[in-house]
């Protein structure tokens, strides 16, 4: 058997993991809701997943001191033999769970809590046996590799490591930018399983031809470790004397020298850290980096897969040129190291300040993520399998469970940043609170050094000035650099566990940023949104629902209408900023009809039991926005059509963008609606497409005018002096367009589907067109 076959299966493995990770997040989200907390869950299950794998088959192979490395082997492929039927069976199980906890709900509007409580249960049954398995692949494969010949024990943990962070930069790439474009997610999953299926089978063949080395005798003396050691203990006597014993020290740790001998007892608690930190931080560079990257797909993996690819060049620095005596021992080296990802942890300072780089392109966004992202996770990259190797000694039992502290870390970084750091200080203070333990720890390595008189005075200045160096570089990142909203003179923002909110602007020119991102701005075009379906109907509309609060504006004129109207925002602070768009923000509030809800718009068409006699939707833009799919996709349609009154009407509005979406985009809503007609903005941009399971006749203007009360019509007209309700009317109905034009636009164009979302999976065809040529 030889160690390269394990560099290909653990490049295959995390390759399959992270497509795993993205899609069952994206399929959990269309099954239980579009919120923060629900994507923390799913994130938060993997990763207690992966912990506990990697715990669990660490403690086995230990009991289990006899069997070979063709047993382990074995275990191995059943691993992944487990782990791929996750790519039948999860599709299945989160649908299962949607259903059961709909019927559970009964006709009760279920509290936000109890919601989150049941989804977070059931997606915890469904995705922890396959994240155990894939936890469990590290442990197993160490064992193997050390009961093997030609095994390279002592740092097997890096060898497995480098090779599996390798695989997980591929397949996040590949899935963002290949597989779901051209497989969808059920299709890349099955795709998926079957890599993970073969894994399992070249596995299992390579297990017949894995012997166990026949034990030879040898007349050298016993180690000290090796003695005391319980895989050199008979079982009786081991029982006997753990009480009295303690365990006994890796091979790594007798190498290294005794001042850092106190960090190496520390390692445990350091690998949590880093853990806790880099996640925590990623959480962070999501918010700073959207408004240079955009909203898209295309925007997160670019985060994640440089996230991952400066991790595996750390690791290959560390393979090649680390040792786990030579640099864990050096106490130069232990502060440079840890004060270095302390520094680096404030570079997207820099690489997010709206004043640096000028060009606004997609190339100066993706330099701004590697200059801000690349060095911190280079270092981590560095120091995690370094902090492993040197606590285990090639021990599966010690690194699954340090591997799987490292985890925990993993899981309440997002949660402290998501939960407790950006809602409370922001971006800004957040960074330098998580660079704070770094600094620490490089100082107490310093400390421990010098106390210890084991190195000479010399390198104590040495250390000294590497610390004050860095330090005042950092001093300099967080006094020198700016925040991205301060490009607004006049500004509001608020922050929350979902999103940093900025209200920004004076007048007609006001606009609402997510994230640094533009949502909308003062239109007409919104007031539209509401009008336009609301006199379609032959009486005013009683029960409204309007999702996407925005600016509010759709909500604000649906309530001149007389009728009950509820507005659903998934950002909390979004509505918070009503008042800085509307001067009547807090009369609007006080009508008896008007209620704002915070919640994913499409889980609360799920659990709601109104029907509705207008249902208005304005996804967030762009069209190709990540998640905006589940807003524009035939299920939600159908959704929709289920929550209407007889008669009741969906106003649905396309910004406008590529043909191909706005075809599939038609398509969609034709196959959910028997009726369905589709207006032009009489601003020229943007289509309103109106869908009713009733006729929609044909009518004049002076017919909806006539249907339009006072409030509403001055409202009609508010930004726009010296116009009528009547000329509105006559511009949009002018503007109709034949729905199945638009599904002719790029014939044979598939309906958006929840599992097709064309709209933002398009690197491929925009290259293809591209090539092409205009």
């Amino acid at each position: 058997m030889q160690p390269s076959w394990f560099l290909v299966f653990f490049f295959v493995s995390g390759f399959c993991s992270l497509v795993y990770e993205v899609v069952w997040l994206r399929l959990a989200m269309a099954a239980f809701g579009v919120t923060t907390p629900l994507v923390s869950i799913v994130l938060s299950v993997f990763m207690g997943g992966l912990a506990l794998g990697s715990w669990g088959a660490g403690r086995f192979v230990r009991r289990m001191e006899r069997l070979s490395p063709a047993s382990l082997l074995r275990l191995y492929a059943l691993a992944e033999l487990i782990i791929g039927v996750s790519g039948i069976a999860v599709p299945h199980e989160l649908r299962w769970g949607r259903e059961l906890l709909g019927k559970l709900g009964g006709d009760a509007t279920w509290a936000s809590s109890t919601h989150y409580l049941a989804s977070g249960v059931w997606i915890a049954i469904v995705l922890t046996p396959y994240c155990a398995a894939m936890g469990a692949t590290f442990p197993l494969a160490m064992a193997a590799l050390r009961r093997a010949k030609g095994g390279d024990s002592t740092r097997s943990f890096s060898y497995l490591y480098v090779a599996n962070v390798l695989g997980a930069t591929a397949g996040t790439l590949t899935s963002a930018l290949v597989l779901v474009e051209l497989f969808g997610f059920r299709g890349t999953l099955l795709l998926t399983a079957g890599l993970n299926g073969l894994l399992a089978v070249a596995a299992f063949v390579l297990s017949r031809d894995a012997a166990a080395p026949a034990p030879a005798p040898s007349t050298a003396p016993i180690p000290r470790s090796a003695a005391t050691s319980p895989a050199h203990t008979p079982r009786s006597a081991r029982a006997r004397r753990h009480a009295s014993t303690p365990r006994p020290r890796s091979p790594a740790t007798a190498a290294v020298t005794a001042p850092a001998q106190g960090l190496m007892r520390a390692t445990p608690w350091l690998l949590f850290t880093t853990g806790l930190l880099s996640m925590a931080m990623e959480v962070v560079w999501v918010r700073q980096f959207t408004p240079f990257l955009g909203t898209v797909v295309y925007g997160f993996a670019t985060i994640l897969a440089m996230y991952l690819a400066a991790t595996f060049l750390g690791s290959t620095i560390y393979r090649r040129w680390g040792r786990v005596g030579s640099v864990s021992g050096s106490a130069l080296a232990r502060v440079c190291a840890w004060a270095f990802c302390g520094m680096s942890a404030l570079l997207p300072l820099a690489a997010a300040d709206p004043w640096l780089f000028g060009d606004p392109g997609i190339a100066t966004g993706i330099a701004r993520v590697a200059l801000g992202v690349a060095p911190f996770c280079a270092a981590v990259g560095f120091l995690t399998p370094l902090l492993v190797d040197r606590w285990s000694g090639g021990d599966p039992d010690r690194a699954g469970t340090v591997y799987a502290v490292n985890v925990v870390g993993c899981i309440l970084g997002p949660l402290l940043a998501g939960f407790v750091l950006l809602p409370a200080i922001g971006e800004r203070w957040s960074l330098v609170a998580l660079s704070a333990p770094l600094f620490a720890v490089g100082i107490a390595a310093g400390l421990a050094s010098q106390l210890s008189g084991a190195e000479p005075l010399g390198r104590a200045v040495d250390r000294g000035a590497v610390i004050v160096g860095l330090l005042a570089l950092s001093v300099g990142l967080v006094a020198f650099t700016e925040d991205f909203e301060t490009v607004f003179a006049r500004r509001e923002v608020r922050r929350d566990s979902t999103a940093t909110v900025i209200a920004a602007g004076e007048g007609m020119r006001k606009q609402l940023l997510v994230n640094g991102y533009g949502m909308t701005v003062l239109t007409p075009v919104t007031k539209m949104m509401v009008h336009l379906p609301a006199a379609f109907r032959p009486n005013p509309p009683e029960d409204t629902l309007v999702i996407c609060f925005g600016m509010g504006t759709s909500f604000r004129s649906s309530l001149s209408w007389g009728g009950r109207t509820t507005g659903v925002e998934l950002i909390p602070s979004v509505p918070a900023l009503f008042a800085y768009f509307h001067r009547d923000a807090a009369t609007v509030l006080e009508s008896p009809g008007a209620r704002i809800v915070i919640d994913d718009g499409r889980r609360f068409l799920e659990r709601s039991r109104t029907l509705y006699d207008v249902i208005t939707v304005d996804p967030p833009p762009p069209v190709e926005a990540a998640g905006s799919s589940l807003l524009n996709s035939r299920e939600f349609y159908a959704l929709a059509r289920a929550r209407l009154k007889p008669g009741g009407i969906l106003q649905h509005w396309f910004p406008g963008g590529e043909r191909l979406i706005l075809s599939s985009v038609a398509r969609a809503m034709k196959d959910s609606f028997p009726h369905v007609r589709v207006f032009q903005s009489h601003l020229g941009g943007g289509f309103h497409f109106l869908s009713s399971t009733q006729p929609l006749p044909p009518t004049t203007a002076e017919v909806l005018v006539a249907r339009v009360p006072p409030r509403a019509a001055a409202d009609m007209v508010e930004w726009e002096p010296g116009t009528t309700p009547l000329g509105h009317f006559q511009a949009v109905l002018d503007r109709e367009l034949f729905l199945d034009r638009l599904i002719a636009l790029v014939p044979g164009t598939p309906a958006l589907q929840d599992d097709r979302p064309v709209n933002e999976y398009y690197f491929l065809r925009s290259m293809l067109a591209s090539r092409q040529g205009p």
